[in-house]
């Protein structure tokens, strides 16, 4: 396999919280680490920030060329100078999420000082809820002397930090666009999840967990995970756009140990790309985060109750090919936050991109989010 340079070799700008964070399993995490980007201009007002949540395999590197991978920001078509999310008009800030191994407090990080030797985490990481993951970045918030937040952002797993941050410090959010998301994971979604973690603890280089030690990995596992769930993030009509049934050039041999059609090819280089960027216990940590959200689970399973009272204003984007979190996910919460009273817009973005739609170039959601913005900072007389 190709050699990359290691996550842990790179210096991720970080802040250090040396009073730790108490996590919603009871464990009190006795050093946080939060890795993060900025893009931008903080108003001398300190109300123009607009903070954006990544989903599941992103990270912080939003708008600009990945230190690993060398590809743009993964939303580089939306975060930028005159895009949607103007970078001119708008600081922006993308933190790693607690538990992720691109420099925030993870698997993959040292159980004490940096650089003292200690071991990592592994599998004695603690584990982390969507609540912490945002808790984690209202201490970031906070060090940057930010206190309300103009707008949250995210898709997915993204989505699911936005409607935390939206129930849990509704007076520090002043907008909230949570797209292609829901308010807990379906069982479909569990179980999609489950298979990928399966394929991982399969791996004979699993090891436990402890793989770290010997220097090897669970690529194989990990990368039939990602193949699995990027299926899920496709739509049927974008892979047979995409890919139909066209073999590969220059295969003839049948059998069912050669990778004959192209979509096949495809998914393979998705799975071995995956594991050169991402940590495997990470991957198991952040979906069991995901499977654990139920934002309406503290509130007598009353979705609105977890809304009561909000002054934020919502706008819901999903998209009509996105079997993953489908269309009625959102409007079930856009019924929550009617009945809580909430100001909240709505929008169904036709396309045949599936799930991952929001991550490509999507002119309709483009010109969704810069209409509720240029509205929302109107409304905010936001300079």
């Amino acid at each position: 396999m190709e050699q990359v340079l290691s996550p842990l070799a790179i210096a991720h700008q970080h802040v250090v919280f040396e009073e730790g964070l108490a996590l919603d399993c009871g464990v009190h995490l006795p050093r946080l680490t939060v890795a993060y980007r900025t893009y931008g201009r903080l108003d001398a007002a300190r109300a123009n920030a607009v903070l954006v949540c990544h989903a599941l395999t992103g990270d912080q590197y939003v708008a600009e060329t990945h230190p690993l991978t060398g590809k743009p920001g993964w939303w580089e078509v939306l975060v930028g100078p005159g895009r949607a999310i103007d970078t001119e008009r708008y600081f922006v800030i993308s933190a790693n999420v607690l538990g992720g191994c691109m420099g925030s407090s993870g698997p993959r990080s040292p159980r004490g000082e940096e650089g003292d030797g200690q071991a990592l985490w592994g599998t004695d990481f603690p584990p982390i809820t969507i609540r912490d993951m945002v808790r984690a970045q209202r201490r970031l918030i906070a060090h940057l002397g930010i206190e309300r937040l103009f707008a949250v952002i995210g898709g997915s797993m993204g989505g699911m930090q936005v409607l935390e941050w939206a129930a849990t410090y509704p007076d520090a959010v002043f907008a909230a666009i949570p797209i292609a998301t829901a308010a807990h994971h379906s069982a479909q979604n569990i179980a999609f999840h489950e298979v990928g973690r399966q394929a991982i603890f399969a791996d004979p280089d699993w090891q436990g967990g402890r793989y770290w030690q010997s220097g090897r990995t669970p690529a194989r596992g990990l990368a039939v995970a990602r193949m699995v769930a990027h299926i899920t993030y496709l739509s049927e009509q974008a892979l047979t756009r995409k890919f139909g049934r066209r073999v590969r050039a220059g295969s003839s041999v049948l059998g069912p140990y050669s990778d004959i059609f192209e979509v096949e090819s495809y998914l393979q280089h998705q799975g071995s790309s995956f594991v050169h960027r991402f940590d495997a216990n990470s991957y198991l940590a952040i979906t069991r985060a995901m499977d654990y959200f139920d934002l309406a689970a503290e509130h007598n399973d009353d979705l609105a109750s977890a809304f009561a009272g909000t002054k934020t204003r919502f706008c819901l984007v999903s998209f009509s090919s996105d079997w993953l979190f489908p269309t009625s996910e959102s409007r079930a919460l856009v019924r929550a936050l009617n009945r809580a009273a909430a100001n909240v817009s709505f929008v169904e973005i036709e396309t045949d991109k599936g799930h991952d739609a929001f991550l490509l170039d999507e002119p309709d959601l483009a010109r969704a989010l810069s209409g509720f913005l240029a509205g929302c900072a109107e409304h905010a007389r936001l300079a």
